[in-house]
């Protein structure tokens, strides 16, 4: 009778660390695991003031208004316009190569400013705001080339402040307006 009690007692499994060993587990599976989030677009927002802002002298020819309407069309100074040409000529409006008195004064005062129906398309004004923002890092890398013979992305922060203290990226984003009033 002894024997077979012995081999019973050999037969069984001690389960007694099983629930401390799941419960470590669980707890470096949480902590080394990243949760990665939408980003979304990444946009300085000046501070908030109840106080409205002073009235600015802006000139006419150093805004370059962009308004994409409800059908989502794109009209830049009050001309139709692919999304393809935008940048190109967002580029040139800065930059003012050859002087042109309907174009920027100079790149410090150049004002982007965008506008969009309450019914565009989420993907067109994504990529309207693309192009608008690739024509100042082309704008920055030309400079960055030009000036220091490097890519902007090599240069240290004291040259690309430099730079974009030269270009500035402004982009004015206006309320958007009710579906299918584009005024």
């Amino acid at each position: 009778m002894i024997m077979a009690t012995r081999r019973h007692m050999n037969n069984e499994i001690n389960a007694g660390s099983m629930a401390d060993i799941a419960f470590l587990l669980l707890i470096f599976f949480l902590v080394t695991t990243t949760i990665s989030e939408d980003k979304g677009i990444l946009v300085k927002l000046p501070e908030w003031s109840p106080e409205p802002p002073p009235p600015l002298p802006i000139h006419e020819r150093n805004v370059f208004s962009v308004l994409v309407n409800a059908n989502n069309q794109l009209l830049v100074r009050k001309k139709a316009m692919n999304i393809a040409d935008l940048k190109k000529n967002t580029k040139i409006f800065i930059k003012n190569p050859s002087g042109d008195p309907e174009m920027s004064e100079d790149p410090t005062v150049a004002i982007i400013s965008l506008k969009n129906d309450r019914g565009t398309k989420y993907q067109t004004y994504i990529e309207v705001y693309n192009e608008l923002k690739s024509a100042y890092n082309e704008l920055w890398e030309e400079a960055a080339l030009a000036g220091y013979g490097k890519n902007f992305n090599e240069l240290t922060n004291l040259q690309q402040k430099s730079i974009k203290d030269a270009i500035p990226l402004v982009i004015s984003e206006a309320e958007a307006t009710g579906y299918g009033e584009e005024n």
